[in-house]
């Protein structure tokens, strides 16, 4: 198969997953009808929101965790229907070439080619493939496939430094925890990393292994201990709500949420400084008529309250933004709903009435 062909067919069993702690990426095996993940990117959470090409955007539960081999499996909603990607069953060796695919740093279906640099690097009592393919954090979870499309390994981490050094647990590690899972499939079990018992929900000695005595957690069993926002980003939370999103939907790792109204797509951070800043990347400056567009946006600006235009490169940004001290669910309420509703306003008015271009960016339709 061409690289090109090889990347295009995995776009449609690639989904990015997001939990409060961070993204990831995850790819879906049919023979087992389950998503696939590192165990560190649903980060001990009991459900995940996922999204791809031909996923809906929503949160799944997770079903598996398994500590041993960093790997993680989450439930595909009903009435999805994807195709079949084949796991290597075959070793690979020193020199191979390989395709790491991914959402690195939120940048969907990005895919990196590479060598085999080592075909057994023992790292952590496991023998992993080192690959020279560049990975990066938010690429954990997702294939790493050969030059026939097989699936040959799950990328997971990578060492820093000035060289790409990656690591992609085998298939063969893979093949065996969903073999092992398959006979809990449909219920929430962990394996126990000293014993590698799998362990259910209904059978779990409290939050200890009934094999062997070590500790062991659940995350379902408990709820309690799961991400609750507090402060600001509980405020927040309760803002969007109140806007008829799902704050939990628009979760995209800590105090980082991603709200669609429309036609645009705004992104709210919650800093370490103590700001609250909302960007709505809307649409991106025409090649003529630029003038008038401009004296538009400074005089939108001077009759515009709490939101602010900006122009980033060719994209025109409209933008808030509160310090923490001042934010209340009344205040905050207000300028968010003024920056929502007015991103979609102004995203199709720009585009209407001066020819702004509408955004490029990477679709999951």
């Amino acid at each position: 198969m061409h690289t090109q062909e090889i990347i295009d067919s995995y776009q449609q069993v690639i989904i990015q997953i997001a939990t409060a702690f961070g993204t990831g990426t995850g790819f879906y095996v049919k023979d087992y009808n389950l998503f696939v993940t590192n165990d560190h990117v649903v980060k001990e959470s009991s459900e995940a929101v996922i999204s791809g090409k031909h996923v809906p955007k929503a949160t799944s539960p997770v079903m598996f965790y398994d500590p041993k081999f960093d790997l993680a499996f989450i439930r595909v909603p009903e009435g999805i229907e994807l195709p079949d990607r084949k796991i290597g069953k075959a070793p690979v060796h020193d020199g191979d070439r390989v395709i790491a695919i991914g959402h690195p740093y939120g940048l969907k279906y990005t895919a990196t080619e590479g060598i085999v640099s080592k075909a057994k690097r023992l790292q952590n009592g496991l023998n992993y493939i080192q690959i020279d393919a560049a990975i990066n954090p938010g690429n954990s979870g997702g294939p790493l496939v050969d030059k026939n499309g097989e699936i040959v390994g799950v990328n997971t981490f990578i060492i820093s430094g000035g060289d790409n050094l990656g690591f992609a647990l085998p298939s063969e590690y893979l093949i065996e925890a969903l073999n092992d899972y398959t006979p809990y499939n449909g219920k929430t079990a962990i394996r126990c990393k000293s014993c590698s018992n799998i362990i259910t929900e209904e059978n779990i000695d409290g939050e200890y292994c009934p094999e062997c005595g070590s500790g062991l957690s659940i995350p379902k069993l408990k709820k309690e201990e799961e991400y609750k926002p507090v402060g600001a980003a509980l405020t927040v939370e309760k803002i969007l709500e109140s806007l008829g999103k799902d704050p939990v939907i628009c979760r995209r790792g800590p105090n980082r949420w991603e709200v669609e109204e429309g036609s645009a797509k705004i992104f709210f951070t919650y800093s370490e400084s103590g700001f609250i800043i909302g960007d709505a990347y809307i649409c991106m400056l025409p090649k003529q008529n630029i003038g008038a567009l401009y004296e538009f946006l400074l005089k939108e600006n001077y009759d515009l309250e709490s939101v602010a235009f900006s122009v980033n490169n060719q994209n025109i940004v409209l933008s808030m933004i509160i310090y923490d001290h001042y934010l209340t669910y009344e205040t905050g309420l207000e300028e968010f709903k003024a920056l929502v509703k007015k991103a979609d306003y102004y995203d199709n008015y720009l585009i209407e009435t001066y020819g702004a271009l509408p955004r490029l960016e990477d679709s999951d339709d």
